[in-house]
């Protein structure tokens, strides 16, 4: 458990929401009301991930924004959401969360290596802002019922 207390910084902002429904959605729901993620919302239909992001977890996902997805090469998105790409679809977006809820305060000034869900290591470097392998995390601790949320600008890929 500790190692997955290795991943955010608490020097980043908080995603404004409202308190009323803070931390009170699941993780699946909170992002889809953030309206910043309807590319991520999408990828997680089509890999059949809603149930169990939807699940008890507690999870802790890092989540490219639509920006984050536009970077990636032209066609890219597309041809993942295809459904004979299921599969790959699912194993990047699982790289994306590691098990447990990890808060930014958990472990600002460290870096290490934890595992994702998918199975692969992600890089984290939480001693001068916070990175995850190649994604800076630019929003953290964005609450839900079955986990937390922390916002990245790049999507990280697995080795596959």
């Amino acid at each position: 458990m500790k190692v997955l207390y290795a991943l955010l910084c608490a020097a980043v902002m908080v995603l404004p929401m409202s308190s009323a429904h803070a931390g009170t959605k699941d993780i699946v729901d909170t992002a889809a009301d953030a309206g910043k993620f309807n590319t991520l919302v999408a990828a997680v239909k089509a890999a059949g991930l809603v149930d169990t992001l939807k699940g008890d977890g507690p999870f802790t996902v890092f989540a490219p924004t639509d920006e984050a997805f536009a970077k990636l090469p032209e066609g890219t998105v597309e041809d993942l959401l295809k459904p004979e790409n299921k599969e790959k679809l699912a194993a990047i977006l699982t790289y994306h969360v590691v098990p447990g809820k990890v808060m930014a305060s958990d472990i600002k000034g460290k870096k290490e290596n934890v595992k994702s869900v998918q199975g692969g290591d992600l890089a984290v470097d939480a001693t001068d802002g916070v990175k995850i392998n190649d994604a800076t995390v630019v929003t953290a601790d964005i609450a839900a019922s079955n986990g937390v949320i922390h916002v990245i600008d790049t999507v990280v890929m697995p080795k596959l």
